[in-house]
This record gives C-alpha cells, structure tokens and sequence, in this order.
C-alpha cells in the first residue's frame, strides 16, 4: 500500500491530488521550484522538496532532480499529474528501475501512444477505425505529396510527436501543399526534436468525443463514458462536459466499446483518455490516447460518483476494477460543464497576463465545484501555464448544469492579472451553445460578444474612481483593494 505520495507537478493538480491523498490517509510531497516557493500547494503538502530555478527545463523537468526527491523524502510512489513527465517513458522507466510505483501505465504503452504513427498503425491492427492518411516511413516530399492526392483534399499535416497544435498545418489544395509541408516539419522539428509528419484525411466540422478509460492489472478495462470537448481555441480545449449533447445513445455506447476495445489492445494499465474526431455523417474515427489524468477529469467524476485519483492510487497498489464498482456497470448521472479559467487578455490575442493575485474569490455555492491553484496573493509567472482554476457547473440537466456554471463565473472575483472570464461567460451563453451545436470550428465561427456593457464599464469607472480616492488614505491602491479594504463595502 502507498504511504507516501511525491506528486511531480504543481499547481492546481498538485493540490487536486493532496485533496484524495488526505481523504486515504497517505502523506504527500510537493516539488517546488524558486518561483513556487510561496505557492498553494507547497504549504498544503505534508513535505516538500526544492528542485531548482524556475525555468520548468531547470526543475520540474529534471528527472534526476525528481528521482533525488523521491530518495530523499522516502516516498514509495509518484503521482506525474499532467503536463511536464506525465507522458515520458523514460521517466516512468527510471521509476520502475528504483522500484518506485509510478501512477500511470507501462513505459512501452506510454512510448507507443506518444508516437502518433505507431500508435494509428496499432489501431488499425486492433480494428479500431482510423481517419484516412498515410503514415509510412518515407518523408520524402515528392512521397508525401502523391499521398496527399491519393488521400484527397483537404487534409491535414500532423507532427508524429505533436500535440497542443504545434506542427500542425489544414491544407485545401495542391499548391498550398509543399510550403505547408516545409513549415510543419519545421514547427515539429523545433517543439519536439523530430521533423517527421503523417497525413490525415480533414473532416469537416468535425467534433472532439473522447472517452475515460480505465485497466487494471488483471487485464480488465472499462470506460467510464464520454467527454465533448469540442469548443477548443487553437487546438486548446476552453470548454468540456459530459454527456456529449445531442448525440445518440447508441452512438454514445458505440464509440465507448471502440475505446474499450483500443485500450485492451494495447493492455493498458490505470487512466487514459482515447480520443476520437466525430464527422457530421456520424462516422467516428481515433485520434489519439493520452496516458495520463485529464485536466477535464472533473466532469466525468460528477457524472459518476467516482474519485479517478483514488482509482489511480488504487490500481497502483494492485488492486481491481471489481472492488471499485462491485462488480456493476459504472452509470452516468446527470450533467457537468468545465471551464478553465486562465490568467490572458482576450483583447490582446490572449497573450498571458502575469503579476500579483491581489484578490482570489472563488464561489462556494452548492452544484459548483472548483479546482483552483492560486489564493488573494499568489504570483502568476510566465515560467508556466496561466491557468488559474477550474470551475465546473453541475446539475441534473445540461441547462442546470449551464446556469449553475454561469452562476458560479458571476461570483469569481480575480483582481490582477487580467482574465478569460467574461469571455467563458459569454460562450456559455452564446445560443448555439445553449442548443448544444458545438465543433471544433466552433470559436472561429460564432461571434463570442464578452465586452462588458456599457452599465458594467460605468460600474467599473465607478469603482477606480473610488479606489482612487481611497489611496490617498493609505499606503498603496493593493492594500485598499485587497481582501480587508474596500470590497466587502461595494459587493
């Protein structure tokens, strides 16, 4: 059984993470580097260990640092969360070389899946239908090209070790091929050390379903239902839910059995997420399988009832699917909306906003849950992602669940670093959002009307004109504003 629980991560997973680890009894440890120092996580931690400098390539990144931690602290296990090793054979393989349990599948799974070209070729060998292309070994242009035509356009150029949309190139004819060709394998040779691109059929209006897998160590594997995560701003996810709105139940329990079907076939061990791309035609085809806890996780556990890091915890220690569910079908229940909260300016390209939290209200307000990772006086820095919290509305209908959400935006308070708030707000009430029309083109299509009106701007006037007036009565704007000054008089 784990005892002690190093989690390599930071932030509001780190803290997701201590949460589960406190309810089971198990101590953690937090990693934390010159920038972290004062952060969240580290004080609610039961240990922490210094790493290094901020730079994420001086610290959180640094296996040997990390494996330095774990001797040190007298952990028995390492929870990666998500982002920085999470998905690194290598350092799941270091792990299990200094017999330390690694809270994630086997390193060979993780090698196959992060290869986008292996990781297609072994789905289509189990069967599990794939999005037209072409993912042989020739790189050569003239190759590709004859492909590209074989295939048809459009299409799109992916980067075999990409993610996040680096490499990443639509292409809608022959002559935008060879340059869109050259910048991909660029872009994929800068972000990821290896230029090689496979091609992809491109599939209009498409829809991003994807599904929480779990397998144990006996070999079973379930799924724990499906994800939309279709609303997505430059390949980045903004909003996700489950269930997936207007889709059939029996295509719902048809793309569930394909990803059952694709994890047991690679033996897949603990919490993964195969995703798939949905055409309007109802055809459904893999995209890819991340080995790892979801940053939407929170929406398939309002849905289910389940703890998924427990899980994790608990299929590390040996122990089965079985006990979980006692041996019935997982359900799912009701609805849950996801919005990530992010410290960027949506009037300036969404650029990251960094400084000083100089006030973090979050809603505590029933059917809405948060998952933060900043208090009033956390520093957002721009070593690392701007994500400042999670908030998920629930209820028993996808319009409960959407109200509930909205509620709970209305009574988040961050004053700082400027935010996508409003703009969340104003997707969640956009009406083909509320009619549950959704597709990864969905942002780029619809106008998303997040300016405050003109009775908030007057609002807002009106609050800057009295915070001027009340720092001449003491030392700075921050200590009028901040949680004991003047905002409990205007709220």
């Amino acid at each position: 059984m784990i005892k002690r629980l190093l989690i390599a991560n930071r932030g509001e997973i780190s803290l997701r993470i201590q949460k589960t680890c406190k309810k089971l009894g198990i101590e953690t440890v937090a990693v934390y580097s010159d920038a972290d120092k004062d952060a969240p996580f580290v004080k609610a931690a039961d240990f922490s260990y210094y790493l290094g400098e901020s730079e994420p390539s001086k610290s959180y990144l640094v296996i040997p640092n990390i494996l330095k931690a774990v001797r040190e602290t007298g952990a028995d296990a390492v929870h990666p969360g998500y982002g920085f090793l999470s998905e690194k054979a290598e350092f799941a393989r270091e792990l299990s070389k200094a017999g330390i349990s690694f809270l994630g599948p086997k390193p060979e799974t993780v090698d196959l899946m992060g290869d986008k070209i292996r990781s297609r070729a072994a789905m289509e060998k189990a069967g599990v239908p794939v999005v037209p292309g072409y993912e042989g070994d020739s790189q050569e242009h003239t190759v590709l090209l004859k492909e590209a035509e074989r295939i048809g356009f459009p299409i799109m150029i992916k980067a075999s070790a990409g993610g996040g949309g680096k490499g990443m190139k639509r292409v809608f004819s022959k002559e935008e091929f060879l340059p869109s060709l050259e910048s991909a394998q660029r872009e994929a040779g800068n972000a990821f050390g290896d230029p090689r691109v496979f091609l992809e059929k491109y599939i209009i209006n498409p829809r991003h379903i994807e599904v929480q897998v779990f397998g144990d160590s006996s070999g079973k594997v379930i799924h724990l239902f499906e994800r939309e995560c279709s609303i997505q701003r430059r390949h980045q996810k903004v909003v996700e839910e489950s269930p997936a709105p207007n889709l059939s139940s029996e295509l719902k329990q048809k793309i569930c059995e394909v990803a059952v079907k694709a994890a047991s076939s690679i033996g897949y061990l603990g919490a993964g997420t195969v995703e798939f791309i949905l055409g309007e035609d109802g055809a459904f085809y893999f995209l890819e399988m991340n080995t790892r806890l979801q940053v939407e996780h929170p929406v398939t556990e309002s849905v289910t009832g389940f703890d998924l890091v427990e899980w994790q915890i608990r299929i590390a220690e040996g122990i089965s699917i079985e006990k979980f569910t006692g041996g019935k079908s997982p359900s799912q229940s009701g609805h849950a909306i996801e919005v990530r909260l992010y410290a960027e300016d949506p009037e300036n390209e969404f650029l990251p906003s960094i400084g000083k939290i100089e006030l973090a209200k979050f809603p505590e307000i029933q059917n809405v849950r948060v998952d933060s990772g900043v208090v009033t006086g956390s520093e957002v820095s721009l070593y690392y992602d701007p994500m400042l919290s999670k908030v998920i509305g629930i209820g028993k209908t996808r319009e409960e669940a959407r109200k509930n959400l909205i509620a709970g935006l209305e009574e988040t308070i961050i004053f700082g670093p400027i935010t996508n708030l409003n703009y969340l707000k104003a997707i969640l009430e956009h009406s083909e959002f509320v009619k549950g029309n959704t597709d990864t083109h969905f942002l780029e299509k619809h106008k998303i009307d997040w300016e405050e009106s003109g009775e908030e701007k007057e609002a807002l006037m009106r609050t800057a004109s009295f915070l001027a007036n009340r720092t001449v009565k003491t030392s700075s704007v921050w200590e009028a504003v901040g949680p004991n000054g003047v905002w409990g008089e205007i709220s």
